[in-house]
């Protein structure tokens, strides 16, 4: 075994100077195990942990583990198992957050091994509540989905089988697992997604200080540390999508000097939704911006759902590539729910279902009060909404 010890304090003027520092290890030729192990007060700051081999990334954790062990059969979640090549790997802290007085921290790494753990349970099949049937246009149907969910890869309390679970039984057709800055999840989508009977998008939240974006699609990993221009061009070059998430939203509101074209305007943290601030967002981005919604969950006990809201693809397939088509060209409408009132553009038309009495408002805040259950009008340019007579929006249409 090999040991290596880091002691020392960060500063603000450590963290004034940049985010991010590396730590060099020498990990030997056969070693069976890497295990880093952070220490610090949690009580006075929060520094991120995560680890590069010789070859690039390996995992990040952010600052919900102060443990992780990566060895060729396994690894911690959000981390990737693998072979263990020989040579300088580099433990990088994020200075997330520094006090006035510094921050005093230890990093110890070993390379002795360590036993696996036991495997989670997998849980049964859901039971899938019954369809929707909304109106399509002819070799399409509208996929019920959520485009914001944490496991245990990240700050997330489920494995990637019990959140496909969760998603089944609240019968959505897709869910976007979206690991913070990981893509360690990825190897388990299809087998939970199969077992469960629902779609699970490959995606990532790439999360730094001045926002955070979800990623769709398998483009591998994106080097957050980046400008976000650059996460764009990764995301576009993989054959992916990046979305703002949360623009809004306290310290994780969007602050990077790029605006893309897809943004989650419905988040949790619209909690008021008579509030103005997302729909500002979007009436003031490009005239084809498209709206997408995500519960971000991460843990049952915190009382959101899944599916809350609800991100509805008028889709040509079932699959991923028909998702993300669908997506890109954005042929979405956005529900509180699975059930809820929604407002589906097609073609020339807009159709509002389960929404009378409500008022449909189009783009430069024109109203009109829907009549029945299903109500159909001819469909302005811009975006529409649907809004309760006290103002709460109720459904988005791009």
């Amino acid at each position: 075994m090999i040991r290596t010890v880091y002691c020392g304090r960060w500063g603000l003027d450590d963290r004034a100077a940049g985010p991010y520092r590396e730590l060099p290890v020498d990990v030997p030729r056969g070693a069976a195990t890497v295990t880093v192990r952070l220490r610090y007060d949690r009580g006075a700051g929060v520094l991120d942990l995560g680890c590069f081999d010789p070859g690039g990334f390996r995992g990040w954790s952010g600052g919900s583990r102060d443990t992780v062990t990566v060895a060729e059969g396994w690894a911690t979640p959000g981390y990737l198992p693998g072979g263990l090549a020989a040579g300088t790997w580099r433990v990088c802290l994020g200075l997330h957050r520094i006090p006035v007085e510094g921050l005093d921290f230890e990093v110890v790494v070993d390379t002795r091994p360590v036993p696996a753990p036991p495997p989670a349970p997998v849980p049964t099949a859901a039971e899938r509540p019954p369809g929707r049937a909304l109106p399509a246009e002819p070799g399409h149907r509208w996929l019920a989905g959520d485009l914001h969910a944490h496991t245990v890869h990240s700050d997330g309390t489920l494995t990637v089988d019990q959140l496909a679970h969760r998603a089944a039984a609240a019968g959505l057709d897709f869910l976007a697992v979206t690991d913070h800055n990981t893509v360690s999840h990825h190897a388990e989508l299809a087998g939970a997604g199969r077992r469960q009977g629902v779609l699970l998008l490959p995606g990532q939240e790439v999360t730094n200080d001045l926002g955070h974006a979800n990623v769709f699609g398998a483009v591998g990993w994106v080097d957050f540390r980046r400008p976000a221009a650059d996460w764009v061009a990764a995301a576009g070059a993989g054959g992916g999508l990046l979305s703002v998430n949360h623009p809004l939203a306290a310290d994780c509101a969007w602050r990077h000097p790029v605006r893309p074209r897809f943004a989650e305007i419905w988040h949790e943290t619209w909690r008021d939704r008579r509030w103005g601030g997302p729909l500002a967002w979007w009436l003031a981005a490009a005239p084809d911006a498209v709206p997408l919604g995500g519960s971000d969950f991460h843990d049952p006990r915190q009382g959101h759902t899944l599916g809350r809201p609800t991100t509805w693809a008028h889709c040509a397939g079932t699959d991923v590539p028909a998702v993300l088509a669908a997506i890109a060209a954005g042929r979405v409408a956005i529900s509180a729910g699975p059930n809820a009132p929604v407002l589906l553009r097609l073609g020339e038309e807009l159709h509002a279902l389960d929404a009378d009495g409500t008022f449909l408002v189009d783009g430069v805040g024109a109203r009109r009060v829907v009549r029945g259950d299903r109500a159909t009008v001819a469909a302005g340019p811009g975006p529409h909404r649907l809004e309760a007579p006290d103002g709460e929006v109720l459904a988005l249409a791009a």
